[in-house]
């Protein structure tokens, strides 16, 4: 049993060698399309970052000119509400002018 393995693993590296200069040709072919492959992966890889960083800069250009029109709408709100309380206090202080000046009237014809 060992002979015959042993004739089977010299008769296996006889055809190795025997096949060695065309091995060494394949080897050599495989590598470089394994060059070629990983060359065309990393060009592959950078378009696909450059791709990505461009689309994430035009969102948040986008999301920033939102949030400029958001805090534009949220001013113009605030003041609107600013302006509306400026005026409510306005005319409760004119009706509570009004009343002081009827109860003082009042109070000035009762003696």
């Amino acid at each position: 049993m060992r002979l015959a393995l042993m004739i089977t693993a010299s008769l296996a590296g006889l055809s190795l060698m025997a096949c060695s200069p065309k091995t060494e040709e394949h080897a050599k072919t495989a590598a470089d399309q394994a060059a070629t492959a990983t060359a065309s992966a990393a060009q592959d890889t950078a378009a696909n970052v450059n791709a990505a960083a461009d689309k994430t800069a035009e969102a948040t250009d986008k999301a920033m000119d939102k949030t400029g029109a958001a805090a534009d709408q949220a001013a113009e709100k605030t003041t609107a509400a600013a302006d509306k309380a400026v005026d409510s206090a306005t005319d409760a202080a004119g009706v509570a002018k009004r009343k002081a000046d009827a109860a003082a009237d009042a109070a000035a014809k009762a003696h």
